[in-house]
Formats: structure tokens, C-alpha cells, sequence
């Protein structure tokens, strides 16, 4: 079984949004032993994704979103999470970046990954690095190649 992802992103409300990294390829051993299963969990590296996120407004906030798509063919019993694994780097000294450090796993809706405010001057976070994880794989599951495009999106709160 092979899982590759595809990131994207988009945009709302002059806030912006870069995705950077690689795609995630899993590559899931052969079952060799009679009654054997797999591992189950997958993780990718922790900057697998790095994301530049800007709010361009005085006592502005936005929220990075994230959700999946099937890209054809995807199993529901694969879950994806995600979590953000250190704040990127800014030059903004009043602003926050909040939440998203601990999976949460992707739906086929937006769901909050994280939340940036910027107090005093326009917020700008670049290299934010999100983690993925891959579990509920299982022998159950047909042995094919599962595909999923991730879509990340900044908005206002």
C-alpha cells in the first residue's frame, strides 16, 4: 500500500498563505507472517510541511484551516491528523501564534489548525512546521495506492 499526499492552499480576506515541503509518500511493508498486521500509525518528518502565514492588519487574527480531499481514491478507515510542531520564525514582537500542537485529525471539512494574531503590526510567520500522521491502517483494508490532497486555508476568526 502506498499513500501519497498533495498540499494546497487558499486564500480569504487579504490574509495570506504559502505551502512548502514535499509530498508524503508512505510505503507500508509486506506482511510476511500469517495473523501479522501493521504497525497502524505513520508519522511523517516534523517540517514535512512548512507554511508562511501573514495577517496584514493592525489588531488583526486569522485561522489556518485544514481539511482532505480524495485524490481519486481514498479509504475512510485511513485517518490523517495533523499538528503544527514549533511556531516558524517572525519579526513581530506583539503577535501570537496558538493551538494546533497536538493531532487533530483531517476531515473532508475545515477544521482549526491554529490560530495567529497580530497586536501592533502587520504578523507575518514563515516556516511553520506541520507534522502528519497516518493511522487505521490495517490487513482489512484492499491492498491499493490511497491518495489524498491536503488543503490548508487562512480566514479571519
Amino acid at each position: 500500500m502506498i499513500l501519497s499526499l498533495l498540499l494546497f492552499c487558499t486564500l480569504k480576506a487579504q490574509r495570506s498563505l504559502t505551502v512548502g515541503g514535499n509530498n508524503w509518500t508512505v510505503t507500508i511493508p509486506s506482511i510476511t507472517a500469517a495473523g501479522s498486521n501493521y504497525a497502524g500509525t505513520y508519522e511523517s518528518a516534523t517540517n514535512q510541511i512548512l507554511l508562511t502565514a501573514g495577517v496584514p492588519l493592525l489588531l488583526a487574527s486569522g485561522k489556518v484551516s485544514v481539511h482532505y480531499e480524495s485524490n481519486p481514491t481514498w479509504n475512510s478507515n485511513l485517518i490523517l491528523s495533523t499538528k503544527r510542531t514549533g511556531d516558524g520564525s517572525t519579526i513581530c514582537l506583539l503577535c501570537t501564534i496558538s493551538g494546533g500542537t497536538t493531532y487533530q485529525t483531517i476531515t473532508l471539512t475545515d477544521i482549526e489548525l491554529f490560530r495567529i494574531v497580530a497586536v501592533a503590526a502587520l504578523a507575518t510567520y514563515s516556516n511553520i512546521p506541520i507534522q502528519l500522521q497516518l493511522s487505521g491502517v490495517s490487513v482489512t483494508i484492499p491492498a491499493a495506492t490511497y491518495n489524498s490532497k491536503i488543503v490548508f486555508t487562512i480566514s479571519s476568526l
